[in-house]
């Protein structure tokens, strides 16, 4: 309530940041925390065989992973914290005041993977003979490094899902060593080795040559490493299943089955199984010749690796609600002990931007406005994605909608939908923010942020 609401209307703001933070994880994941310790011990592999040619393969992956992580890598990173600091910025907040010096460290250790990289990938064809040794060491660091960014911003994301004993004795080390620190991290890094498997097996396929030797050996290299790395990955998913909190674990059948996610979760999973299927059948009958087959087939593990990572982001992100930090403060951004506060005093009342601070006659459609913007925002929009008056429709069926359900409905949400955090504010507020919600359906206009309408101030005179 302290900053102006950015806010999308049309794409929404959690929108917004999914978008951003899943590429970033997928390129960190498969890219740079798998991909350098499997390029090095490729790197190794060539040194210790004599064999040039998985040096010139791991140099040519190593190129696209130097491509796409310096570029694409680097600006979704810087993405995630311009995207998060505009739509919640009081969670940001929070989050540096209890994790200054982790995120302090982790800027530090990026800085040096990012230049270990550029060491690794320009001296490549220069550190030959004697000094392949001292290059391969150079991978070899920037695969700890590398690995030691994920392991510090996941403490982070741990603390987001289950912030432990830190609310009754905070300090930095209690919020670090979370209860879900650890089993995250034990699924995080297997994952992480097997998605880069899968990435070096489709290159495999596309830098070698067909049918030759070398590709057979490069593809049964890479497939060991895979597998290797699939039942740790198991068990760090089992591992890190146990430690969810119960109120959590209890919201998993619904973040599974809302509709947002069912539509292009479950049309992409069919497309795939169903292109399996079909190339089953085609190689069956002989429409596909063999030797053809895993050229093709291996793109969809590739993908269905991809689709596990951000079903599980999805996941996360939802069970985690209706908190953006564990019992400390809500999605909205509110803080939870501040509620009682809000109740008595007003949500509008204490907001820093906003055009009007009670409710009266004259304005309570600005009001509800209001509210609606600083309460609901983060997570909804009027006529976009995720969109209150879809939300609404389900709920009442078409408008117009009774008065009375939807305050009914408003005062007690946070029982119905366990996700959704209580209504801030007054009941008067509450009666504004009624009004509101009924006449967005008479409207088809979006609702504009911060961004767009400039800084809302206070009235000339207000308190």
């Amino acid at each position: 309530m302290d900053f102006p609401v950015f806010h999308l209307d049309w794409l929404g703001n959690r929108g917004l940041i999914a978008i951003v933070a899943v590429l970033h994880v997928f390129i960190n994941h498969a890219l740079a925390v798998g991909a350098a310790p499997l390029i090095t011990a490729m790197e190794w592999w060539g040194l210790r065989t004599g064999d040039q040619r998985w040096d010139r393969l791991a140099y040519k992956l190593l190129g696209v992973c130097f491509i796409i992580t310096t570029s694409v890598g680097a600006l979704t990173g810087v993405g995630i914290w311009f995207t998060t600091s505009l739509v919640n910025p009081a969670a940001i907040g929070s989050l540096i005041r209890v994790f200054f010096w982790a995120w302090f460290t982790e800027w530090i250790v990026f800085v040096t993977e990012v230049g270990l990289m550029l060491v690794y990938f320009l001296t490549w064809k220069r550190m030959t003979g004697a000094r392949k040794r001292r290059h391969i060491g150079i991978g070899v660091a920037l695969s700890i490094a590398s690995w030691g960014t994920m392991a510090i911003i996941v403490a982070i994301l741990g603390f987001m899902m289950d912030t432990g004993s830190w609310p009754a004795q905070p300090s930095f080390w209690r919020g670090v060593l979370n209860p879900i620190y650890l089993p995250q991290l034990l699924f995080r890094t297997p994952y992480a080795m097997m998605a880069a498997g899968l990435f070096a097996m489709l290159g495999a396929l596309l830098l070698t040559q067909r049918g030759s030797e070398f590709r057979a050996k490069a593809v049964r290299f890479v497939s060991v490493w895979t597998l290797m790395w699939t039942p740790l990955c198991l068990a760090g998913a089992v591992t890190y299943r146990l430690v969810i909190p119960k109120q959590m674990a209890a919201e998993f059948p619904v973040a599974l089955a809302t509709l947002a996610f069912q539509q292009w979760y479950h049309t992409l999973l069919w497309v795939i199984a169903g292109a399996i299927g079909v190339m089953l059948l085609a190689t069956l009958l002989g429409a596909v010749r063999p030797a053809r087959f895993p050229r093709v087939a291996l793109v969809l593990p590739f993908m269905l690796c991809l689709l596990l990572l951000g079903s599980f982001e999805r996941v996360r992100e939802f069970v985690r609600k209706p908190f953006v930090i564990e019992n400390y403060m809500y999605a909205n951004g509110i803080r939870k002990d501040a509620y009682p506060l809000l109740a008595k005093e007003g949500l509008l009342s204490l907001a820093t931007y906003t055009p009007v601070r009670t409710v009266n006659d004259a304005d309570a459609l600005v009001a509800g406005k209001e509210v609606f913007r600083l309460a609901c925002t983060r997570c909804h929009t009027t006529h976009g994605v995720n969109s209150v008056v879809a939300k609404l429709t389900g709920l009442f069926g078409k408008p117009p909608w009774v008065r009375e359900d939807v305050d009914r409905y408003l005062a007690n949400m946070q029982n119905a939908r366990p996700f959704m955090p209580p209504l801030p504010g007054t009941d008067a507020e509450r009666a504004a923010l009624v009004e509101y919600l009924l006449s967005l359906p008479n409207t088809d206009g979006e609702l504009p942020g911060a961004q767009s309408v400039g800084v809302q101030v206070p009235p000339a005179g207000a308190g």
